[in-house]
């Protein structure tokens, strides 16, 4: 079996079930050896039920005492049935929408059981437990099992047995990384690297195999980065740019005084905008810092110069809000604004292109829509990208491309430890405003166990008859057979339960079509929705003023940029805001990490701190996320392996990275850029 073979090749995967495994982008045998597990699960001992304490997982057995409970709420089904062992102790086991359930428990029968332990009421149970067989649990028991990112259709074990098949028949690959570097590094090789990630022998197998697959990432990234970078440099914009009196008088006209570190990153930016050569720069912001403003005076200024500006915004409701606003803006000044997304219809595309090709429009806002090849800009000068690690190095350039030698500004809010900035960005200009605007009053933080998850509705509640909203923020999107995360379709059933009627609830995750997740975040925008419970999706792309609160479940399983990043869509307003950060782990370690939060709102310090915390290659700490488009690798967890690759790159000459990134490209998929 070849790398490249199709996806049917593979025992057991006909047309339809390829269908499912094409919607998470496999397509060939080579894509599915490439899907890494993203995490793994351990089964471990069967504890007394007199010990299990609220937050653990755990594994049970024991009898059912009483013919299992059935009832209603607000049209959902909920069993419920008692547990107890010889240790005496009891547990409430609860299974919603599994009316089945009822009838497949039987009382006085023992079971094994696993789930994760919460408290309602005062009292221990178990939502949602998965039964396990004596079989099944006694061939799980200690065993590394690997976790898959799953779709429809798709169960983790078909996938599991799929990829063990595919690994047995595949035709083993040289490696791309030459010998003597694998043999200096002490890298794993590839192909054992990577059977090794799915299957391995222990937990040190599967740490060594990671490195090495999270070393390639890099590696190719930095490569690749390296060739791009060099195109670019002393690139000259062949356009003479002048500072307009109306970039003055905008700044003037704001209702509010911009901070030292606003006005700071203006002046290099305009410096940037005159020198003659195209500008390169990376403008890092903490949430609320106003990178906003900031773009808007760089799109002022290219306008008023005769060119056409674009900013590129990673979804369709930034998009929207970002036109909204800069329309708005720009309106005294006589700035023609062009709004361009994937899901306009057929007649406003054609009408967006037309007034874009013709230089009807001064700046086009929009999303991928923009780097689309009927899009024909008129003198582009100036591409902006906004929340830029949600866009790869490819797509910022496929913009850029679209005009000559453009200037180029990307925008981040995501906090990235200076050292690690150097080398991600390599030789970008990097810009970083360090003040947030007085108006807006420092979020309020608290850290709290599960027991103050009732405390925390009340005051959920409080604030939604003041007229605003919440956010709720869970890892997962639906029960997982592996995992004991909550997950937002649990989650609004039991919150459904528990909130008075009159309390409007949404579900947001990304596995939602773009049509359905824009109108759940118009709703919860517009005021049509009073609690909004979310997957990570809304870490960009979200303004509500009205969002007064944020819930955040399990945040023990987030890393602390991350947790911060998600914290930043609250506060939005002139109102004072709250997020709670609620864990089912009270251990001193994970409270001391959190409390970092707890007691700053500066997302540099804080990611900062959490690299030192955590150490970098801790394969069991928190993944942060979206930092840049890797699969695997994570600039904060695999800190060591970013800066062991950086050097390993910058010793290669340049036709031995050209020769390296040709291999490369023969042999394994190129990472995104």
């Amino acid at each position: 079996m070849l790398w490249n073979d199709d996806i049917r090749e593979i025992k057991g995967i006909g047309d339809k079930t390829a269908t499912y495994y094409r919607r998470i982008g496999i397509n060939t045998v080579g894509d599915l050896v490439m899907h890494i597990p993203r995490a793994y699960d351990e089964y471990g001992e069967i504890i007394p039920i007199s010990n299990v304490r609220e937050g653990d997982t755990v594994i049970i057995s024991g009898r059912i005492t009483a013919r299992p409970q059935a009832r209603k709420v607000r049209n959902i089904s909920i069993i419920s049935a008692k547990m107890t062992d010889d240790s005496r102790g009891i547990i409430t086991l609860v299974w919603f929408n599994m009316p089945f359930m009822a009838n497949q428990l039987r009382m006085g029968t023992y079971y094994i059981i696993r789930g994760k332990v919460s408290r309602n009421n005062g009292r221990l149970e178990i939502v949602q437990p998965k039964l396990l067989t004596k079989t099944e649990y006694f061939n799980k028991k200690h065993k590394l099992m690997p976790i898959y990112k799953l779709t429809e259709g798709l169960s983790n074990n078909a996938v599991s047995k799929a990829s063990a098949y595919a690994l047995s028949e595949l035709r083993s690959k040289k490696d791309y990384i030459p010998s003597d570097i694998i043999k200096r590094l002490g890298l794993m090789p590839y192909m054992q690297a990577i059977k090794s990630v799915h299957y391995p022998k222990n937990k040190d197998d599967m740490l060594k195999a990671r490195k090495r697959l999270v070393f390639d990432e890099f590696f190719s990234f930095l490569l690749m980065l390296k060739k791009v970078n060099g195109e670019r440099t002393g690139l000259r914009t062949g356009r003479t740019y002048e500072i307009p009196k109306e970039s003055e008088q905008f700044i003037a006209s704001l209702p509010y005084e911009l901070t030292g570190a606003q006005k700071k990153v203006i002046n290099e930016i305009e410096n940037d905008m005159i020198s003659g050569y195209a500008m390169n720069r990376l403008v890092q912001g903490d949430v609320g810092s106003g990178k906003t403003v900031i773009a808007a005076v760089a799109l002022l200024i290219n306008a008023k110069n005769g060119y056409q500006g674009a900013l590129m915004a990673p979804t369709e409701v930034l998009a929207r809000q970002h036109y909204e606003s800069i329309s708005e803006m720009f309106a005294p000044y006589g700035i023609r604004v062009t709004l361009l997304t994937g899901h306009m219809s057929a007649a406003e595309k054609r009408n967006a292109y037309e007034l874009i090709s013709s230089h009807k429009t001064d700046i086009i806002i929009g999303t991928h829509a923009l780097i689309q090849d009927k899009v024909v800009y008129d003198n582009l000068g100036l591409v902006i990208t906004d929340e830029q690690h949600r866009f790869g190095v490819k797509q910022r350039e496929s913009i850029a491309n679209k005009g000559e030698a453009c200037h180029v500004m990307v925008m981040s809010a995501t906090p990235i430890p200076r050292t690690l900035s150097m080398i991600i960005y390599g030789d970008m200009d990097i810009s970083v405003i360090d003040e947030v605007p007085a108006v807006r009053l420092p979020i309020m933080n608290c850290v709290v166990g599960g027991n103050y998850r009732k405390t925390a509705y009340s005051f959920i509640q409080k604030e939604i008859s003041k007229g605003n909203s919440a956010y709720i923020v869970c890892p997962m999107i639906e029960e997982n057979e592996n995992s004991d995360l909550e997950n937002v379709y649990d989650y609004y059933l039991r919150l459904s339960e528990i909130m008075p009627k009159e309390v409007r609830i949404d579900i947001l995750h990304g596995k939602m079509k773009n049509d359905e997740k824009n109108a759940v975040m118009d709703r919860f925008y517009n005021g049509s929705t009073d609690i909004l419970i979310s997957t990570t999706v809304i870490e960009v792309g979200i303004n509500s003023p009205r969002a007064t609160v944020m819930l955040i479940e399990n945040s023990e399983r987030f890393g602390l940029a991350q947790l911060h990043q998600l914290r930043g869509r609250v506060g939005r307003s002139d109102k004072q805001s709250y997020c709670i950060f609620m864990t089912a782990d009270e251990s001193p370690d994970i409270m001391k990490r959190l409390n970092i939060l707890n007691n700053s709102n500066d997302g540099f310090y804080i990611a900062s701190e959490d690299l030192k915390l955590r150490g970098p290659g801790d394969m069991f700490g928190v993944r942060q996320s979206g930092e840049v488009l890797f699969e695997l690798a994570d600039i904060y967890n695999d800190a060591d392996m970013l800066q062991l690759a950086s050097d390993t790159v910058n010793e290669l000459s340049e036709k031995e990275a050209e020769l390296i990134l040709n291999e490369i490209s023969k042999k394994i998929p190129l990472p995104t850029l």
